[in-house]
Parts: structure tokens; sequence; C-alpha cells
């Protein structure tokens, strides 16, 4: 911890973050429901217009580990100004394009700028707030996540019924208001001094780009190019005195670990994003509409029990709600194995579990990795955790998409009675296996050092 803040300042600082994670998450996914109405007006492929959406995510993952390694080095209410301008100056470009290059391009500059947003959600409790206050903070911080998360497509649905499109690109200027508080409640960094990597950087970005390129194309091609670009950035940061990400960030074997299970459990928790709407849609036949309503009430609990979650962690340890979470998740999947088929009301409550298993799950891992980093390694470091949620949900929904397309399979759930959603069924038990297993491991590995 760098610096402290009065509990009142730092509740209030807490919750600008959550407002900020909320608007940034939503800027995500509301572009999801538009992309037949871009295609048609601009006349392109769906393949060129599946880009407003991947090139978004893309940056936004890469840029959360370039703001991480900049933290180091420049105070973080100032990146925070420079991205959040940046946000605004992109959704400028966007909203009056009237080209669809001007529309990805208006995208491609709100990711560069948001980016900075879950980055400083992941520094600030971390540099602002005493071991025995983080949790909390945390809970605060991903409550944000969940609220916008689900509210995303609810949200885009509603301004879609009143106005155009290019509506959706007005609000991030909400996050405008939130400069103030942040430039009054973030203090002066102790930085690193020295000059940043971007050779290092640039091959990093171009190992993500090309993994996450290679999963939503099936191009093999990109697998080749990922590869060469990571044997030159391990000889770059194995050579450069001050490379972008140190080798000792890596020989960390408890970080590590703690990486892993995080990218692991994240890939697995997406399964809730990606499956749900489909399981709805599919076997249910909601509408669009009604799909976003039956995610809220996920997003309400997650936004009641996310400090709370902080809370346990604080108290009696990050183990210990890392437990609870999986087994709230656990329930979640062995309940949705089981009643697929009957009332999309009984598929909405057990949703409420697994979003709270998510919150609290993100919360523990969150803080347990962060108290394994030195000082100097914390802005990269957490970058890093943050930037494996893209990855592993981005892999986790090709996985998915590809299984749900094997349409009817053999019931391995004997409680499931009901003909219809056998794939999903299978898939959601098949989940509660892989948390069990991932349960040993850390109480076998991680749980000592967490």
């Amino acid at each position: 911890m760098e610096t402290g803040v009065p509990k009142q300042a730092g509740e209030k600082l807490m919750y600008v973050v959550m407002l900020t994670l909320t608007f940034s998450v939503m800027s995500v996914l509301m572009f999801n429901l538009v992309m037949p109405e871009i295609r048609e007006e601009f006349m392109v492929t769906n393949a060129e217009v599946s880009w407003v959406t991947s090139a978004y995510t893309l940056i936004y993952g890469i840029g959360t580990v370039v703001y991480g390694k900049l933290a180091d080095r420049y105070q973080l209410k100032n990146l925070l100004t420079f991205g959040l301008l940046l946000f605004a100056a992109g959704s400028v470009v966007g909203f009056t394009a009237q080209a669809f290059w001007g529309v990805l391009a208006g995208r491609c500059i709100q990711a560069v700028g948001a980016a900075s947003i879950p980055a400083a959600a992941m520094l600030i409790p971390l540099r602002y707030f005493p071991p025995e206050r983080r949790g909390s903070a945390l809970g605060t911080a991903f409550t944000g996540l969940a609220i916008g998360g689900a509210l995303g497509p609810v949200v885009s649905a509603f301004i879609l019924s009143i106005m155009d499109w290019r509506s959706l690109f007005c609000t991030p200027f909400v996050l405008l208001l939130t400069l103030p508080f942040y430039r009054r409640y973030l203090g002066v960094d102790q930085v690193t001094p020295g000059k940043m990597d971007w050779l290092g950087g640039s091959l990093f970005a171009a190992i993500v780009a090309s993994l996450l390129l290679c999963i939503t194309t099936g191009n093999l091609w990109f697998a080749l190019v990922g590869f060469v670009s990571l044997i030159l950035f391990i000889v770059r940061i194995r050579s450069f005195t001050d490379p972008f990400i140190a080798p000792k960030l890596f020989r960390n074997k408890h970080y590590t670990l703690g990486i892993a299970i995080a990218f692991l459990i994240g890939g697995i928790g997406f399964s809730i994003h990606f499956l749900s709407p489909l399981l709805l849609d599919t076997i249910y036949e909601l509408s669009a509409g009604w799909i976003g309503f039956a995610l809220v009430p996920g997003a309400v609990a997650s936004a009641i029990w996310g400090r709370k979650g902080g809370k346990i962690a604080d108290a009696k340890g990050n183990a210990y709600l890392f437990f609870i979470a999986v087994g709230l998740l656990m329930g979640c999947f062995i309940l949705l194995s089981t009643f697929i088929g009957q009332s999309a009301v009984l598929i909405a409550l057990f949703l409420i579990f697994g979003h709270l298993g998510m919150t609290f799950v993100m919360i523990s891992m969150s803080n347990s990795i962060s108290k394994m980093l030195p000082k100097e390694q914390n802005g990269v470091g957490m970058g890093l955790l943050s930037m494996m949620n893209f990855i592993s949900g981005a892999i986790a929904s090709g996985l998915y998409g590809r299984i749900v397309d094997l349409g009817q399979v053999p019931r391995w759930n004997p409680f499931h009675v009901h003909a219809a959603g056998a794939i999903f069924s299978n898939i959601f038990l098949l989940l509660a296996a892989l948390l069990a297993a991932l349960m040993w491991v850390y109480y076998r590995y991680f749980r000592r050092n967490a």
C-alpha cells in the first residue's frame, strides 16, 4: 500500500469505481444487440461487422496490462483522466460516423481509453486501502462488473426501443462526471522512473491478439504468428534491462498458480454469461428483452451481497470466501443441470447463485494474488490477472459454442428428466465436476498462501 484514504472518502471512491466499471462493462456488451442493424446499414458481411465487438474486446484486454504497467511509472489519476477522455473521444467518433470504418475506429478508440478502467479498479484497492479493508473495497468494485454484465443487454434493448443504435455511443459520456472525484480522492503515487518497454509490450500484444484471432477465426496461421511472437518476447524480456514483464514474475510459483486457477474459473464462470442467454432462447424461446430481465436478479444479488463478500474475506480470509464462492457456483451448475426444461423462473433463481459465486471468487482471487506481488510488480501483475479474464472468456465462448452445436446427446445427469436441453445439462454437470477438482487444487496447493 502506497498511501491511504480516510474510511468515508474511501467508500465514496469505491462507489465511483463501481459506477465506472458498470458503464465500462456495459459498453463491451451493448453493441451485441445491434450487429444486424450495423451490417444492414453499411452493407458489410457478418465477419466484418463482428469486429465492432471483437476489436473492442481485444484492445480492452491487452490495454489492461499496458495501463497496469504504465501505472508503475505514472500517476494513476492522470492515466484515468487520459483514459476516460479518450473513451469519450471514441464515442464522438463513433456517434458521428457515416461509414463503417468510422464506427470501427470509434469502438477501437473507446477500447484504448476504457482499458484504463479495469486496470485502475484492480490497483485502487491495493494502493489506497489497508489489508483489513481491501476485501470490502474489491467487493464494491466487482459489484460494478456484475451489474454491468447483467444490465448491459437490458439497457441496450431499452435505448434501442426509443432511439437509434448510434445512441449507444453516448453512454460513456456519463463517466466524465466521475473525473472530479478521481482527481480529488486519488493521491500522489510513488512511481518508479524509467522508460517503457514498448517493443516488449508490442510483442506481448501480438501474442494475445494472435491467440484470440486463432480462437475466433479458426485460422492456424494466427497460431504461428503467436508462437513466433512468443519466442521473440521471451528473448526480449531475458535480454532487456527493464522489460515489459520481468521474468521473475513468472518464477513466483504462487502467483503463477493463482493466475492459472483464476483463468480456469473465469472460463467456467463465463458459461453464466454465454450459455444462459443461449439456453433461455433455445429451450424457453424467450425474447432478448426477457432474457435480459432473467439476468437482472443475479445482478441485484451481487450488488447487495458484493460488499458482504469482501467483508467476509477481510474477517475470515480469502480461502474461506473462495470455498463459499465455489460452493455457490457448483450449486448453480448442478441445479441448472437437473432442472433445465422446467420453469424459466427457476433458471433465473438458480443464476443468482452463479452470479454471486463469480463475484465472490473474483474478490477472493484478486485479494489473494495481490498479496503475492512485490510493490514494483503490482501494476503489471494485476493487469495480467484482469486480462486473463478476457482470454478465458474468449476461449470458453468458442468451446461452448462448438459443444452446443453437437445437438442431441445422451443425458449424463440421471436426475434430468426432460428430453430438451440435454447438451446444456451435460455441460453444466461437467463444469460442476471441474470446479470440484479446482477446489481440491486450491486447498492442496494454494490455501496456505492465500
